[in-house]
């Protein structure tokens, strides 16, 4: 972790405009995609609690723009133009919604009715099928300023396009017709279709600030650049770039041997990111390098791979960064947005931010200087076999707060509803390589827990600003990856993933020890884990059919994100065959309600008030069957 001289005092003491940010606009609105630009996923609205969320009904619910299309695509047999979860989760401003589409477009709803004011088609579909998990668009941005009210949405096929948010037309003003192509100005040719965004911007500081999402499955050593970029709102012109693998010179560079930083690419922010809207800072979580599991052809630590990185929004200049896994080979990119926390530590207030894993850590640090809150460790890992690959020597691991799932495969993680089950399981994992945490890929195949999925994923984590408490939701299942040599055109890749992907445990079941999804409150004031809670019932009914002890929930691995209220936490799930919205005791995990949705939940919730009444909304559904539903009390 390290920061240039002066540059802190500098950034401390800027003092441009701020951008109209939730807390100005009062409690009723959801301004961006996590509540606020901290991604607290928090809101004291309190009309909803304990003793009425059972009475909450369905306000309205809205029909996605993009169905007509989707039944369209598959009456003209075009199955592959079919997108999976709806993901998008809505924002509020003045009682309008604004919320994308999975196809790419752009609607405003009336929060209070559902009425749909307005939508803008990018087109985004007309592409083609999208690299990674398809058409997966997550939401969008807004900004005012004076007169002018704009949305903002970065697209997968790689524009950014700016829309006036009251008439759903484009701002001429704004880049080339009101619109800017991203694969443009990164320094570097390279294939449009492996490059796009699935992430809102995030707007701070008169500053439209945005990532990227790049192909996992590369063709070639030389994929596109992850760099960070922000533009002007008004213009569309680009303000600064921040390269996230550092050039000949500059400060990183020597953690990128023989030359690799010229042609390796990834190693992008594909999440959401967040910001300080006060300090003038953002925070980009980033990804791993080309490639995911081999890094012989990049020898180093790899800066600033898999790191959180803080930078200047007025010049873009990097203030610290931590990289949580030096030269990576599991995929552990950092999967959500970092979370700003006001804290007090041994009497201490602090600043900080919280930053959870896939590998199941929350990194917690001063967000101003980047120094830990609680010691950081550098510990001896597992080398590699492979040829031509030099691992770390050693990996960060958080003394606090403790890992919020377990890490590695051992005889502490295995099944063990009882001893028959436990032998098959150790006769199981005999066939591969398996180990503790960053046990590095292997050509006979290494069993990896947490597989890359995580742990934590996108949906991120929410924070309690009056109690402290941190709540996560995450998941876990065992990978194999699995490396053979490269061949024909990708040769010069060296190795890449094939073979044996998956593991499973003995008799159908899973190979580890439930629960197989949780929640955990960690209290951020101490460090300490309040308490953790199964997440759904899971395969708990299939594991009692086959004579086992009931086991109680086991959790179920589908999730989305959580919004925190006043009251109460709500997380969504498909716990087998029931779709759920449900509402948790926030000091003890408890279930309080289970609220029916109509559809499998995919996008993480959010809440608002509009004419005095607090609303709960989520995107759910799919394919051509996709909706946001908004409930309310009666």
């Amino acid at each position: 972790m390290n920061f240039p001289k002066n540059l802190l005092l500098r950034t401390l003491l800027f003092s441009a405009p701020l951008a109209l940010i939730s807390t100005q606009l009062g409690a009723q609105d959801w301004h961006s995609y996590g509540g606020d630009n901290g991604s607290s996923k928090y809101s004291p609205l309190d009309q909803i609690n304990a003793q009425n969320v059972g009475s909450l009904v369905t306000a309205w619910s809205w029909d996605s723009v993009d169905n007509a299309t989707v039944t369209a695509n598959l009456v003209a047999g075009n199955n592959g133009a079919v997108p999976a979860g709806y993901k998008a989760t809505p924002i509020v401003v003045d009682g309008v919604m604004y919320v994308s589409t999975s196809f790419g477009r752009i609607v405003a709803l009336d929060a209070i009715s559902g009425n749909q004011l307005w939508s803008y088609d990018t087109r985004s579909w007309e592409a083609g099928r999208p690299f990674n998990l398809g058409y997966n668009t997550r939401g969008v941005a807004y900004w005012a300023q004076g007169q002018k009210k704009r949305l903002f949405f970065a697209t997968y096929d790689a524009y950014l396009y700016s829309v006036d948010a009251e008439t759903g037309q484009l701002d001429g003003s704004f880049g080339s017709e009101g619109r800017i192509d991203l694969t443009q100005g990164l320094g570097r040719e390279f294939n449009r279709r492996e490059y796009g965004v699935i992430s809102p911007p995030l707007v701070t500081n008169n500053k439209v600030i945005v990532n990227s999402a790049i192909s996992d499955g590369p063709s070639s050593l030389e994929m596109p650049p992850g760099n960070v970029r922000a533009f002007n709102p008004e213009t569309g012109a680009v303000e600064w770039m921040f390269l996230t693998i550092p050039p000949a010179g500059e400060f990183g560079n020597d953690t990128w041997q023989d030359g690799s930083w010229e042609y390796t690419g990834n190693t992008n922010s594909w999440t959401i990111m967040s910001s300080d809207d006060e300090l003038g800072i953002v925070y980009i979580p980033i990804g791993t390098p080309t490639n995911d599991w081999y890094g012989g052809k990049r020898l180093g630590d790899n800066l600033f791979a898999e790191s959180l990185v803080a930078l200047s929004v007025a010049t873009g200049e990097r203030i610290w960064h931590f990289q949580m896994v030096h030269h990576g080979l599991w995929d552990y990119d950092l999967p959500a947005a970092p979370t700003l926390v006001d804290i007090n530590v041994n009497g201490r207030a602090i600043k900080a931010v919280a930053q959870i894993s896939k590998q199941g850590f929350t990194y917690v640090f001063d967000r101003v200087t980047g120094e830990p809150v609680w010691p950081i460790e550098e510990r001896p890992v597992g080398q590699s076999s492979v040829p031509g690959e030099v691992a770390a020597m050693t990996q960060p691991f958080p003394t606090k707060p403790a890992p919020f799932e377990p890490q590695g495969i051992s005889d502490e993680t295995l099944i063990d509803f009882s001893p028959e089950l436990r032998n098959e399981a150790l006769q199981i994992i005999e066939q591969f390589d398996y180990g503790p945490l960053f046990t590095p890929p292997s050509l006979r195949g290494t069993i990896q827990f947490p597989g890359w999925g995580g742990g934590a994923e996108w949906h991120g984590a929410a924070f309690d600003p009056e109690t402290g408490l941190y709540y996560i939701p995450s998941a876990s299942a065992p990978i194999v990856v699995q490396l053979r040599e490269a061949a024909r055109e990708r040769a010069e890749m060296g190795y890449v993933r094939g073979g044996a992907q998956n593991v499973g445990g003995p008799q159908g079941l899973p190979l580890t020890k439930p629960p197989y999804s949780r929640i955990t409150a960690i209290d951020l004031n101490t460090g300490e884990h309040q308490w953790m809670v199964p997440h759904g019932e899971g395969e708990r009914q299939e594991i009692i059919a086959m004579g086992i002890l009931d086991p109680g929930p086991v959790g179920s691995q589908s999730r989305t994100g959580p919004v925190l209220t006043r009251t109460l936490l709500f997380l969504a799930q498909r716990d087998g065959e029931r779709n759920l919205l449900r509402a948790f005791d926030k000091a003890t995990g408890a279930i309080v309600h289970e609220i029916e949705l109509p559809l499998p939940p995919a996008g993480t919730p959010m809440t608002y008030m509009a004419n005095g009444k607090q609303y709960i909304s989520i995107a759910v559904g799919g394919g051509a069957d996709s909706k946001l539903v908004t409930l309310s009390l009666p």
